[in-house]
């Protein structure tokens, strides 16, 4: 598949396709057709639809002026990025929506090897460090596990500019050469190498869940790293579990969690909060077309008490929740701390999250359903877009965090004592257990600032830090 990388009333118009253009299969299909939906998504759904010239109703004179639009730009990924707003930092198109659509349920290759990225000593230079291991792949067959160093691919020093290419755009199949600190703190390679294989695998985003018993108080962990829909009834049981053990307080960890499912971010908050289905958790703000035509009840979700096949929400009834987030926590992740603020004591452990607000949608060339459906998909090409379509806000109204929430209490993690994910005495962890008990002062280890992460491996995905909202049916025009 290729995968066009992100830069840094419908109007329906008839055309005359007028040239072909090569995908990857080398299939000739219509260059104008995919550029007339394009054009004609965007117009109808884009956010920032009335402030970009070009996507304005009004914009063509008549179907020759169009169409000599159209065939203005060499390729469709072009045309789109170029309809763009400037506030737009996360919108982007991909020509196979089969491999989209997959993605978006979790299902992708991974030689399940999650990680940061960083440079040395603010150099060119780069290194990475395994955050964690997912079951079941090439990594954990090859006991990799988090806090390993790896400075090298194939041979290949890690740079600022080849790291990208050498990890997520080269071959499936690649060597890392690992690397320890020395006594000095800086990164030698160990001469140990590991051969990592991607395949196509299913992530559970539940990695852990566990219950445990401190100074009397009984203390739910979740570690929980994409909003996957699929994994909703697993999510409601371990909230039942939960419930059954007497948790009184939870740390939901979405250090690693760069977002997913609108729809998944609703239940979750449901299961922790138990708020009345009259509650509003969050309100959809809309382009001007679109939102003129909304009703209250379209543009208000509330918080639920069922899964969308009918089973009830199992929930904890809490009034604190302690949540643990940082520069890898994106969008739903967000979506979730913002809108229980207006109903819970929130308290935020760890460092700024990315601030992605908006929520997206995917569009198909479908115009029987205002591109909001598969129904009747164009079947001479697989392009489908990811436009920001709307932005969220809490019931308090608030939503303006585009430089990214700001922790309660701010705990960098530290790439040279990570810790291992979900026991007592990992760093984040143990911070918010100290303040769940009052036990104490903490003091903050000092962080290398020769290592910060500057970059994540899931924002390296097709779907990046995605939120999204379930586009089948979404047809408002009814």
């Amino acid at each position: 598949m290729k995968i066009i990388n992100i830069k840094h009333l419908v109007l329906i118009l008839p055309f005359i396709i007028l040239g072909c253009y090569e995908d990857m299969d080398d299939n000739p299909i219509s260059d104008t057709e995919i550029k007339d939906f394009i054009w004609s998504g965007l117009n109808t759904w884009y956010y920032w639809q009335d402030q970009v010239i070009d996507l304005a109703d009004d914009r063509f004179l008549d179907t020759t002026d169009y169409s000599e639009f159209l065939n203005s730009f060499d390729t469709p990924d072009q045309m789109f990025y170029s309809l763009l707003s400037d506030q737009d930092r996360f919108s982007w198109i991909v020509d196979d929506y089969f491999a989209l659509n997959n993605t978006l349920n979790g299902v992708s290759k991974s030689n399940g090897m999650e990680f940061g990225v960083g440079l040395i000593d603010g150099g060119s230079n780069a290194f990475g460090v395994v955050q964690y291991v997912l079951p079941n792949t090439s990594a954990s067959t090859n006991n990799l596990q988090r806090g390993n160093f790896f400075l090298t691919v194939d041979g290949i020093q890690l740079t600022e500019n080849n790291y990208r290419n050498l990890l997520f755009f080269g071959s499936d199949t690649y060597t890392i050469g690992l690397a320890e600190l020395d006594t000095s703190n800086n990164l030698v390679l160990t001469g140990q190498t590991v051969t990592l294989t991607k395949q196509v695998y299913e992530e559970n985003p539940i990695l852990i869940a566990n219950t445990f018993t401190v100074e009397g108080i009984k203390v739910g962990y979740l570690m929980y790293n994409r909003f996957t829909s699929g994994y909703d009834q697993q999510l409601n049981n371990i909230f039942g579990q939960f419930a059954a053990e007497g948790v009184q307080d939870l740390v939901l960890d979405l250090r690693y969690n760069p977002g997913g499912s609108v729809n998944s971010a609703i239940n979750l908050g449901s299961m922790i909060a138990g708020e009345p289905t009259t509650s509003v958790f969050l309100k959809q703000q809309w382009n001007n077309k679109i939102q003129a035509i909304l009703t209250d009840e379209q543009v208000n979700k509330y918080f639920t008490n069922q899964l969308s096949d009918g089973t009830s929400i199992n929930t904890l009834n809490l009034n604190k929740v302690y949540i643990l987030a940082q520069g890898s926590s994106a969008s739903a992740s967000e979506l979730v701390i913002n809108c229980l603020r207006p109903y819970l004591d929130v308290v935020h452990i760890g460092d700024v999250t990315v601030g992605k607000n908006e929520f997206s949608t995917t569009l198909y060339d479908s115009p029987s359903c205002n591109y909001s459906c598969t129904t009747g998909v164009n079947p001479n090409h697989t392009w489908a877009m990811q436009p920001l379509v709307g932005k969220s806000e809490n019931a308090d109204g608030f939503f303006e965090y585009e430089t990214g929430l700001i922790p309660t209490l701010t705990l960098e993690e530290n790439v040279a004592n990570y810790g291992i994910l979900g026991q007592q005495d990992e760093p984040l962890l143990a911070r918010a257990i100290q303040h769940i008990t009052g036990n104490g002062r903490f003091s903050n280890q000092p962080v290398l600032n020769t290592l910060k992460i500057e970059d994540y491996s899931k924002l390296n995905t097709i779907t990046k830090d995605n939120m999204y909202i379930d586009s089948e049916g979404l047809n408002v025009f009814k």
